[in-house]
This record gives structure tokens, C-alpha cells and sequence, in this order.
């Protein structure tokens, strides 16, 4: 029987009193961290080596383009032209924007017309860049015949492809990041589509909202709206449900972007849907707040993959939960 010190505790080696611990209580999350080393502290996996200006903004300004373009084609249905033309324009301008991005990340032009001499069906990057290649085009006579009033039909043809491809210029990159191996991205595979295709909602209604008169920027409005409903609810789902890994969207840079693009896309669609609806100040504003916020979503998602590419446990971690939930109970 083990001796006892003074006051009931039980003694040490030279008869000091020894205080029994208290239980610490552990977050689920804390619980679940493993311990672990990788071979020499080194990391396991690579970092992106793409320049963050380049990628995330690439996936910023071609979300912003395909939602313009369906956005454009509402206004034309509905009769606002100003809208539909702001539209157009701005998706020619973002989808011009994201090419230079992309051909800059590949170092030379060359390097884009390459990847179209072969379509692979299986690959995102593949399928990607051919749907780059016919909406760009389609987005550029679009606009250009808005702009200069030549060869309507051809326009407003144009128009309908731009928007029937709009959608899955939107999400493809998306699809794009989730098919590689950095846990962050990979991960997220099932809500990250969601989370691009609401972001990009956002930016195209904020984009509106800023060129267009109140009176006819209705439909941004409402696309506003549900753009911010679906990306935070699509984000609080992501970060839900990842785990571990759902630290690198919290912590850091990317837990610092993610933050700001909540705050800004939650307040620009309530000003841009209540005070945007009476004066021009108000929408701009809030038509800002979503741009801004949209673009923070990119690269705060982009940040995240990084920081889970450097530390191993992001890794290892979901491999082990797989395997463990894959193996049969004895």
C-alpha cells in the first residue's frame, strides 16, 4: 500500500505530498489530432507550386465570368438591357483576365494551345480547357455585338452558348483542385463545387451591382442573395465536416480570408437587398463587398491547401480514419 503525506495525499519518494491531476476536458477535435513524426520532419507531400495571384485568381475571375454570362442571358429574357450588357462585358473581361492568369501560371501561350491538341475526357484539366476554349469566344461575340449593335442574331446565339456554358466554367476548377493530393482541396471534394458555384454567383451579382442602375439590377439582387445563402451554408458544411483538416480554412492566412469573405458576403447581400434597392451608393457598395468577399473565398481556399500540404498529421490523418473505417470490425 502506497505511503500517505500530510493532509491525505499520498507521499513521494521523500515524503513530499503529491497532488493527484485533474482531468483536463479535450475538444472532440483536440481528441482526435494524432501525434505524429514524418520521415526527418520533412513534409510528405509538396507544396502548389502555382503563385496564389495567378490560380486563385484564375479561379475567381472565371467563376465571376460563367455566373455573368447566365446572368446576362436572365437580363436579356427579362428585358433590362443595361444589365445584360454589363454582363457581357464583364464576362468578357473576367474570362480574358483569368486566360492571362492561367497563361502566365503556364509560362507561355504555347503551352494552353498544347492542351488542346488532346481531349481526355477523364481529365478535369482537359475537359477544362476545351470548355475555355468555346466559351471565351462565344463570351467575346457576345459582348461585341451588345456593344456595337452588328450581327444581333449571331449575338444573342452567342449569348445562350456563353450561358449554357457559364455553369461549368464556374465549377470545373473546382473539380480541378479536388483531384489532387493536397488534403485541404482533396477533402472537400463533395461541398467545394458548391462553395465555387455560390462564390461565383456572388461575384457576378456584385459586378452587376456596381455597373447597374437599381431600377434593372433586380435580378442581381436576388442572385445576391441566394449566391451568400449557398456559400456559407455550403462552407459552414465543409469546415463541418472535415476534421482535422478543416483547421487549415480556421487558422492562418486562410482562416483570416475566410473570416473577411463571411463578414463581406453576408453584409453586401443584406445592404445590396435592402438599402441597394433605394439608392445607387448603397448597391455599389454592397456590390463591392460581394467582389471583395468572393475573391477572398479563392484565395483563403487556396491558403488552406498550402498550409495542409506542409504539416504531415493532414496527411496522414484522413488516410488513417479511411483505412480504419474501410477495415471490417473483428
Amino acid at each position: 500500500m502506497a505511503p500517505r503525506g500530510r493532509g491525505g495525499g499520498r507521499a513521494g519518494p521523500r515524503g513530499r505530498r503529491v497532488v493527484p491531476r485533474r482531468a483536463v476536458p479535450v475538444s472532440p477535435r483536440r481528441r482526435r489530432e494524432p501525434e505524429f513524426i514524418s520521415y526527418y520532419g520533412r513534409p510528405i507531400l509538396n507544396e502548389p507550386v502555382w503563385a496564389a495571384t495567378d490560380i486563385a485568381g484564375y479561379f475567381f475571375l472565371g467563376g465571376m465570368a460563367g455566373a455573368s454570362s447566365l446572368l446576362a442571358a436572365g437580363a436579356e429574357l427579362t428585358d433590362r438591357p443595361a444589365l445584360a450588357r454589363a454582363s457581357k462585358v464583364g464576362a468578357l473581361g473576367a474570362i480574358s483576365l483569368s486566360l492571362v492568369a492561367l497563361v502566365h501560371d503556364l509560362g507561355r501561350p504555347a503551352r494552353f494551345l498544347n492542351m488542346l491538341r488532346v481531349f481526355k475526357p477523364t481529365s478535369p484539366m482537359s475537359v477544362g480547357v476545351w470548355v475555355l476554349g468555346a466559351y471565351a469566344p462565344a463570351a467575346g461575340i457576345a459582348a461585341a455585338s451588345d456593344l456595337t449593335g452588328i450581327a444581333r442574331p449571331a449575338g444573342r446565339a452567342a449569348a445562350a452558348g456563353a450561358a449554357a456554358l457559364g455553369p461549368v466554367v464556374a465549377s470545373y476548377t473546382s473539380v480541378l483542385m479536388c483531384n489532387t493530393a493536397i488534403p485541404a482541396w482533396h477533402e472537400g471534394y463533395r461541398e467545394m463545387p458548391f462553395v465555387f458555384v455560390a462564390s461565383a454567383a456572388s461575384a457576378a451579382a456584385g459586378l452587376a451591382l456596381v455597373a447597374v442602375p437599381c431600377d434593372q439590377a433586380g435580378p442581381a439582387r436576388t442572385l445576391a442573395v441566394a449566391g451568400a445563402v449557398g456559400e456559407l451554408a455550403a462552407s459552414h458544411r465543409l469546415t463541418s465536416r472535415l476534421g482535422l483538416v478543416a483547421d487549415t480554412y480556421d487558422t492562418g492566412r486562410a482562416g483570416t480570408l475566410i473570416k473577411a469573405a463571411k463578414v463581406m458576403t453576408a453584409a453586401g447581400a443584406v445592404l445590396g437587398a435592402t438599402a441597394g434597392r433605394r439608392t445607387r451608393p448603397a448597391s455599389m457598395v454592397a456590390g463591392a463587398a460581394l467582389l471583395a468577399a468572393s475573391a477572398c473565398t479563392r484565395f483563403g481556399i487556396f491558403a488552406a491547401g498550402v498550409a495542409s500540404a506542409r504539416d504531415p498529421k493532414y496527411v496522414v490523418a484522413p488516410q488513417r480514419e479511411r483505412r480504419a473505417s474501410a477495415t471490417p470490425a473483428a
